[in-house]
């Protein structure tokens, strides 16, 4: 790891106009509707400074945190995942010209992204979409774009939300890898480790201090502080095994008679990429697109293939997620698809608990 450095509060208006001098888009953590998202930054007074998030089972608010904070809202509903992975996007359009017909190739041109805030569940997520979308012999192109030449500042948490649960899928509170700074928040500034080349030009460029051994020694206790209080956590010890055999559990039942299969949880979740394809028409058959948008296994037509559906109920759907979440996943793709983020938790309408789940399934094993 690099030496230690510090940023001033004060300076991180000159990391933003240096981000945007290099021709990045900066997005950082914005207040949209009672929630924060990532939208364009131009100015640190656009972050949520003075304000956190209170976050329970099916709640979330926005409230007043502490004078002068900047990044103290742990996260909201939105994450990386729609920045690469695009909720709904052309992939080819086909034209009829003459006698024959011109296929159109329709790969994004992407921006340069400077992401600011990001956490570090959100990268660990990052790097199972990268897995699934660009790692396999099939790569996405589309994906692939939006991926290019993204620079990535993360934040370290120093509190955590009720509703997370990073430290049990070993993926936070500290940013471990997928990033090109990593600044941990203090009273009077930050923290800042560079982790990849670009970031080290960026430091350079900034000029930036060696931190003092006791703001180091400080970041690191907060950084502690944060994983020590963590108040959820899920014992993954036996998983997938536990999925794989309690497949009969009657808590799935239990679960699908609270589950209102609205796909809120797929949503927000930042590694979910269930997606439909389609063919879409104009009205004079000149023109044809193949569109591509999100989809969800909670939907009912998710499963409808050939005039049958093989996930008829909510039961059915509900187990579909959670064991592949927790369970086919890692044998899929050598990792599990659930980074501890909480968001599941805190945007699902009737506050449904994947961690209380699996423990309840878990207390049942063997029962039935």
């Amino acid at each position: 790891m690099n030496e230690p450095l510090k940023l001033k509060k004060a300076a991180l208006q000159d990391l933003i106009d240096l981000l945007r001098r290099e021709e990045f888009k900066v997005l950082g953590p914005v207040v949209r509707e009672g929630s924060v998202a990532f939208h364009e930054v131009r100015e640190v007074s656009d972050l949520p400074i003075g304000m956190r998030d209170a976050q329970e089972a099916g709640r979330y608010r926005l409230t007043p945190g502490v004078d002068g904070e900047i990044f103290g809202v742990v996260n909201g509903a939105g994450s990386l995942k729609p920045f690469f992975f695009a909720p709904h996007e052309i992939l080819l359009e086909v034209r009829r010209e003459h006698r024959g017909f011109k296929v159109r190739d329709a790969t994004p041109a992407a921006p340069r992204l400077a992401l600011i805030g990001v956490r570090a569940c959100d990268l660990a997520a990052l790097a199972i979409q990268d897995r699934i979308f660009l790692h396999d012999k099939f790569r996405d192109a589309h994906y692939e774009a939006r991926r290019k030449d993204v620079f990535f500042v993360a934040v370290n948490c120093t509190r955590s939300a009720p509703t997370c649960f990073c430290v049990s899928m070993k993926t936070g509170p500290e940013a471990a890898s997928g990033f090109d700074l990593a600044m941990t928040e203090m009273e009077d500034g930050f923290v800042v480790r560079t982790g990849s080349a670009a970031g080290e030009r960026v430091v350079s460029k900034l000029q930036l201090p060696t931190a003092a051994s006791e703001d180091v020694a400080k970041a690191r206790a907060r950084i502690d502080e944060c994983a020590s209080g963590m108040q959820r956590q899920m014992d993954t010890s036996d998983l997938p095994h536990l999925l794989y055999d309690e497949v009969d559990s009657p808590r799935w039942n239990d679960v699908a008679a609270r589950c209102l299969s609205c796909t809120n949880c797929t949503m927000v979740c930042p590694t979910c990429f269930c997606h439909s394809v389609m063919d879409v028409q104009e009205l004079d058959g000149n023109m044809s697109r193949r569109v591509r948008q999100w989809d969800s296994c909670f939907s009912l037509e998710h499963a409808h293939i050939h005039g049958i559906n093989f996930r008829p109920r909510i039961h059915d759907r509900y187990r579909q997620w959670l064991t592949h979440k927790l369970a086919s996943w890692i044998d899929q793709f050598g990792t599990s698809g659930c980074v501890g983020c909480g968001r599941c938790i805190t945007w699902c309408p009737v506050g449904i608990d994947l961690t209380e789940e699996v423990a309840a399934i878990r207390a049942q094993r063997g029962k039935h």
